[in-house]
């Protein structure tokens, strides 16, 4: 019999993956060259020559069996160290190589995590604006999301919804920073309040709540900054991270979770993680894939041309009239649109042939989210469309 809860899921197609297509579609009408996507966020820079080199290098040079073979279901065991060394270095934690288990991707890291901290019935408080695909990972595991409404002044976390919000039911809160759709990258002092609230409702229900970090937008900050990182201030953490941004490798799928060491039963997590596998098929990422990263931990492909664009495109929506915060992070900004209907702003600009993202499926009405990830000379390009969209229509 046809499981009908997956096929109701095809009445509601990922209206970012449409929207990517049509800019496809269109292209091979006018030329892609022509059409302003500004759709999906597929890394635009190049993958990193170390990293190139590090393949070729393992391809020469190691057994072909452990390249190629399965590995080992928690692991491999070098990779695992790697990875904790290097954020031991950067961020002063106290990772070993078994607080870490390798992942098919951030969706992959997320799969595992929530499972590990959340049986059916379980409440998983997102904050929005959240990626659409919450919804799915969350929901599909028998957890139920919940989610906390926006603080559009700067899309920060709001306390006060958060505590309203919180109850017996809740065991894990996911959260992204730097965040997609908002671009805005949580403070210390937002985090620091996170982690005392956490703290306290813990002690007032006499469970754990977990925070789950998804962080695939780490490495990507502006202005010289660094992100926070977030299980330095809650001990209940799990961080679910994406080499897919940071080295520009999205196809590959490669990730990782990392078990804060002083969280509940620190030393399973990646045991635990090996057997939700088993369920779910997520299992075993490629052996030469995590032998590559782990040679270049620490390293990221230059992503300077993010923080260029982010930059000519907020002061030209600013100066058109938008509302708009700006990014600390990630390659997307995220302003009101002109008209509270942002379904019908972003299909007016289609005719502009500019390929915007409304809001609504990220949990905040009357906005768009705009992913610049493509080359600075076509966001420049882009400019003319835009300012003739609002003119004509605003």
């Amino acid at each position: 019999m046809i499981n009908e809860q997956y096929k109701k899921m095809l009445e509601g197609k990922s209206v970012i993956r449409q929207l990517s297509e049509f800019a496809t579609a269109r292209g091979k009408e006018i030329g892609y060259e022509n059409v302003y996507d500004y759709s999906l966020g597929n890394p635009s820079v190049p993958v990193p020559e170390e990293f190139t080199r590090a393949m070729i290098d393992l391809l020469a040079t190691r057994n072909s069996m452990e390249l190629h073979g399965y590995s080992p279901s928690v692991g491999i065991a070098c990779v695992k160290d790697k990875i904790a060394a290097s954020l031991n270095r950067r961020f002063g934690m106290e990772y070993t190589g078994n607080h870490i288990f390798p992942t098919t991707g951030a969706a992959g890291a997320l799969a595992h995590a929530l499972r590990c901290v959340t049986k059916p019935g379980d409440e998983v408080l997102v904050f929005a604006p959240y990626f659409p695909e919450y919804y799915c990972y969350v929901n599909l595991t028998g957890a139920k999301m919940k989610v906390v409404s926006a603080d559009t002044k700067k899309f920060q976390i709001n306390m006060e919804r958060l505590e309203e919000a919180l109850s017996k039911n809740v065991a894990a809160v996911l959260i992204n920073t730097p965040n997609n759709p908002s671009g805005a990258l949580y403070s210390e002092k937002t985090l620091k309040e996170l982690a005392e609230l956490l703290s306290e409702k813990q002690r007032e229900y006499g469970h754990d709540i977990f925070l789950i970090s998804d962080e695939p937008y780490r490495e990507i900050v502006f202005d010289g900054m660094d992100a926070p990182y977030v299980a330095k201030y809650y001990e209940n953490t799990l961080t679910c991270y994406s080499y897919s941004k940071s080295l520009s490798l999205p196809g590959e799928r490669i990730g990782y979770v990392a078990a804060n060491p002083k969280c509940r039963d620190a030393e399973l997590i990646s045991a635990m993680c090996s057997q939700i596998s088993r369920g779910i098929g997520h299992n075993c990422p490629p052996s030469i894939i995590q032998l590559a990263v782990a040679e270049v931990e620490g390293l990221t492909a230059d992503m300077s041309v993010y923080e260029t664009n982010m930059n000519i495109l907020y002061k030209e929506l600013t100066a058109l009239g938008f509302d708009c915060v700006r990014p600390g992070g990630t390659f997307y900004i995220f302003p009101r649109a002109l008209e509270e209907d942002a379904v019908a702003f972003c299909r007016k600009a289609l005719k502009y042939d500019l390929v915007l993202v409304p809001s609504d499926s990220f949990g905040v009405p009357g906005y768009f989210r705009m992913a610049y990830c493509i080359d600075t000379q076509k966001v420049e390009c882009s400019l003319p469309a835009l300012r003739k969209f609002v003119k004509e229509n605003y």
